[in-house]
């Protein structure tokens, strides 16, 4: 399989209300984390940080051109990659240790992490089976209910446990903007890690149907309206009710 350079590995889009999204293409759709920054007045904010498979400061400008709060939806390998290069650091308190503390275990980097999951690989000295998650201790704690502010932006912390214990949404309410981590996106669910919770999973959902939403940006797979967002958790809710 062929390497990318790093100056290629992270495509950069523009969208509205000041978010650009970042990715790494060159990892199959369904393990390729979104990374989201936002830009706020007196500071900006990045929303999960990818594999760290290649530096994003170094190789991704606009995450250095600020003062910056790098956020973790939750610390799955994907997610949290280059979290140890931002000085300011956030998790919900049920993960703090993960991100503090990361293994291939409890990242999930075992069983995902294999050249499988990729169509071409990262620069050298990079290896699927060497590949691990460095320690980024937080710098904030989370708990639902705070509020990121970035001067003229306001996101509040919506704890959404299920997928994992810790994971959280980012709802703007003046624009109607939510950042959904890994609870809901519109592709495959995956609701069957060592720290999932169904309980808590249906909790969440429930929770979540009755935010008013606009557009939603998740973890996963392209962001959808806030019509396509209501649709799938009334059809999980349902599908969910099937099985009872």
């Amino acid at each position: 399989m062929c390497r990318i350079a790093p100056e290629d590995w992270y495509a950069v889009k523009r969208l509205d209300d000041d978010v650009t999204a970042i990715s790494e293409p060159f990892i199959k759709e369904f393990y390729r984390c979104n990374i989201w920054h936002v830009r706020g007045r007196e500071r900006d904010m990045l929303v999960d940080s990818g594999m760290g498979v290649v530096s994003l400061r170094r190789w991704v400008p606009i995450v250095t051109e600020r003062d910056l709060i790098a956020i973790a939806s939750h610390t799955h390998f994907d997610h949290i990659g280059c979290h140890h290069e931002f000085e300011c650091r956030a998790v919900h308190a049920a993960e703090a240790d993960l991100l503090a503390y990361p293994t291939r275990a409890n990242t999930l980097a075992d069983p995902y992490v294999t050249d499988g999951i990729f169509d071409a690989l990262p620069p050298e000295p990079y290896c699927s089976e060497c590949y691990a998650v460095k320690g980024a201790g937080a710098t904030r704690i989370l708990e639902d209910g705070d509020t990121i502010d970035l001067g003229d932006r306001v996101f509040e912390v919506i704890h959404t446990p299920g997928h994992s214990p810790g994971g959280i949404a980012l709802w703007e309410r003046k624009t109607g903007v939510l950042f959904s981590g890994d609870i809901l996106y519109d592709g495959p669910l995956v609701e069957d890690t060592y720290h999932s919770n169904a309980e808590h999973y249906l909790s969440s959902m429930e929770r979540l149907l009755k935010i008013p939403v606009r557009l939603v940006h998740g973890g996963h797979f392209p962001s959808f309206s806030g019509e396509r967002y209501r649709q799938l958790i009334k059809d999980w809710l349902t599908d969910k009710q099937k099985t009872l």
